[in-house]
């Protein structure tokens, strides 16, 4: 049986996941949720440890949403699940140690600390392959990419082809752990997922007295394939919303990075001080970088976390200029 105080890990192992995290960033949170709203979300490690009536959830990685769809009606039947991927595994001859361990000892004793990529590689390519070439694309094999590849990232060419190497990973006890967790946990919450813009989805939304949004941007002054995305425009964009939503007396809090290897976060840093800010003490670590250059992250709220503001108002998306 699960226990209520644990934490869950999201199966998608997400880069960013705010899985270590949330033990400190959760205590600002309001302590009652109508609606949890989160516009990135990720791997979906906070929605799954969240307490609310209902999840209105969104990416604008539609991969990302596709596989959260797809997990999400696997639960209906975990078992077919784990024997469809087993026979995928064994396909590929991809190792699998939440079964058995068959990573023969010699490769380990060569390599050490990458053995796992070593005896995967030929396997995975071959995957990739068979997934790209493919004209419907397979939602399993896209997972099995996702666990076997290089930081469990999701990353495409042009062409929209998977292109990631493989990673030294595994599917491990802990990735069968993860994945039963999460079939259980989304079967006793009520969830809508969207796959569109930030602004567009809040559009889908008539708040409620309540409600809750958290938010997880991708970071402008870090680096990351998400990142990418993102530019001063987009945050701008954000952080006007941020204030309508203010005014409407709808309660968010917001992670980001305001310092990190010389960087600063201006934009960010002036519009957070009308607001409350609490340090949060960070899992983003290089370990290709050991220089003692300054990082900061930081959770801001426009609540006192110890006297909340109810939602008193509906918003009316015709007065908010930046959506249009």
């Amino acid at each position: 049986m699960i226990k209520h105080h644990k934490i869950y890990r999201s199966p998608l192992f997400y880069v960013g996941d705010k899985y270590k995290l949330y033990p400190e960033i959760s205590k600002y949170f309001p302590k009652t949720t109508n609606r949890f709203i989160e516009p990135f979300t990720g791997g979906g490690s906070v929605f799954l440890n969240v307490k609310a009536n209902e999840y209105f959830l969104n990416d604008i990685d539609e991969n990302v949403i596709n596989i959260h769809q797809f997990l999400i009606k696997q639960s209906e039947n975990s078992k077919i699940f784990f024997d469809e991927a087993f026979k995928l595994i064994e396909k590929y001859n991809l190792s699998h140690s939440y079964i058995k361990d068959i990573v023969p000892q010699e490769l380990k004793n060569k390599w050490k600390k990458t053995y796992y990529a070593k005896f995967n590689k030929q396997g995975f390519n071959q995957l990739k392959t068979d997934y790209n070439s493919s004209s419907e694309k397979n939602i399993l094999l896209l997972y099995l990419l996702l666990i076997y590849g290089f930081n469990r990232m999701l990353r495409f060419n042009s062409k929209g082809e998977y292109n990631l190497p493989v990673g030294n990973v595994d599917f491990n006890k802990n990735t069968e752990i993860a994945l039963n967790n999460y079939f259980y946990l989304t079967k006793q919450k009520n969830i809508q997922f969207h796959n569109l813009d930030f602004l567009d989805f809040f559009k889908q939304i008539d708040f409620q007295e309540n409600d809750f949004v958290y938010l997880d941007p991708p970071y402008l002054i870090t680096f990351s394939e998400y990142n990418k995305l993102w530019n001063e425009k987009t945050e701008k964009r954000l952080l006007d919303f941020l204030e309508y939503l203010d005014t409407q007396n709808v309660k968010f809090a917001i992670s980001n990075v305001s310092h990190y290897k010389g960087k600063i976060n201006h934009q960010f840093l002036k519009w957070s001080q009308q607001h409350n800010s609490f340090d949060i003490k960070s899992n983003y670590i290089s370990y290709h970088d050991n220089s003692n250059k300054e990082f900061r992250e930081v959770l801001i709220t426009n609540y006192d976390p110890e006297i909340l503001i109810p939602t008193q108002k509906s918003i009316n998306f015709k007065e908010f200029e930046i959506l249009k």
